[in-house]
């Protein structure tokens, strides 16, 4: 897996992100910094270690199902991608929660997160390891990419509303990619 797939993942991944954070721009009516921050912390951090935690609980496992690992990764990101296009054509409803709240936002970053888990089981089934660094700068990277995408989402749902968020359709998007680079990998490991 290159370094392109890592980053369109890291996108995948934190389309949830961009949905919360859009929301929770909306509802805050006015750009509130340390709030905004501290999400955006959050989504990050826990998309990384959620990653990580992910790949290291497969890690352990690896040597029983090396057999079959690309069809469990095929199978852990289509699932992902087919819940997130399921989401994508659900109805928005009005959420009520306080986003100013510590445990909201602690709540939401592993909401959001789950995925991460099992994105991170995939990376280990297709190889990556900490000797070479691979799954640290991936972990990095989907973090970086929660914070970056999540602070987007929060000035976009400040100064864009709900039409930005309609516009975009961001879960669709994510789980189209998260499907084509499952189909990826089953079609690499099958042809080798």
């Amino acid at each position: 897996m290159g370094g392109l797939e890592i980053w369109l993942i890291a996108v995948s991944l934190a389309m949830d992100c961009l949905a919360i954070s859009i929301t929770t721009g909306i509802i805050l009516q006015k750009i509130r910094w340390k709030i905004m921050l501290r999400m955006a912390l959050a989504f990050g951090i826990f998309q990384a270690a959620m990653t990580f935690i992910g790949w290291a609980g497969a890690s352990f496992f690896n040597k029983m199902i090396e057999n079959i690992d690309h069809w469990i990764a095929f199978g852990l990101l289509c699932f992902i991608g087919i819940q997130m296009i399921r989401e994508s054509f659900k109805k928005e409803e009005e959420k009520t929660f306080d986003p100013t709240k510590w445990s909201v936002t602690l709540m939401m970053a592993v909401a959001t997160s789950i995925d991460a888990v099992a994105v991170g089981i995939s990376f280990s089934l297709v190889g990556f390891s900490c000797n070479n660094g691979n799954i640290i700068s991936a972990s990095l990277i989907i973090g970086l990419v929660a914070f970056i995408i999540s602070w987007i989402g929060l000035i976009g749902g400040f100064w864009g509303g709900k039409e930005f968020a309609k516009n975009i359709r961001a879960e669709l998007w994510g789980g189209l990619i998260l499907i084509g680079i499952g189909v990826k990998i089953l079609v690499e490991h099958l042809c080798s």
